[in-house]
């Protein structure tokens, strides 16, 4: 049973951008999550155990965007990816990242894809 657990409305503040002055103070970054996952054994076992951590993923991207810094959003996309696939049993991911603050009236955000054969 493939199931997909979304973690949405993350706002964590970072200092990640390519343009001058970007990373001088952390800026807001929203980011959104998703991941595909066959979790049949969760829902019958009823046990946390058997599913994925979303307390633990959350955690683990607050981590990152807080913690490191990178010049493009799609470098920590793949660092967010790459802590998702740590789970065997995540078959895909999606993470989308905007940028609140750096368009005037817009958000500029990027989503990036992975599977587990692409890796």
């Amino acid at each position: 049973m493939l199931s997909e657990i979304a973690i949405t409305g993350i706002r964590v503040f970072g200092r990640h951008g390519a343009y001058g002055g970007e990373k001088d103070r952390p800026q807001a970054f929203d980011v959104a999550l998703k991941l595909h996952a066959d979790l049949a054994l969760a829902s019958r076992s009823d046990q946390l155990a058997d599913t994925i951590d979303y307390a633990e993923i959350h955690r683990r991207v607050v981590a990152i965007v807080e913690q490191r810094s990178f010049d493009l959003l799609e470098r920590l996309g793949a660092e967010i990816l790459d802590v998702a696939f740590e789970d065997e049993r995540v078959r895909g991911a999606e993470v989308s990242i905007g940028k609140p603050e750096r368009l005037s009236g817009a958000t500029a955000t990027i989503t990036l894809r992975r599977s587990r054969g692409d890796q």
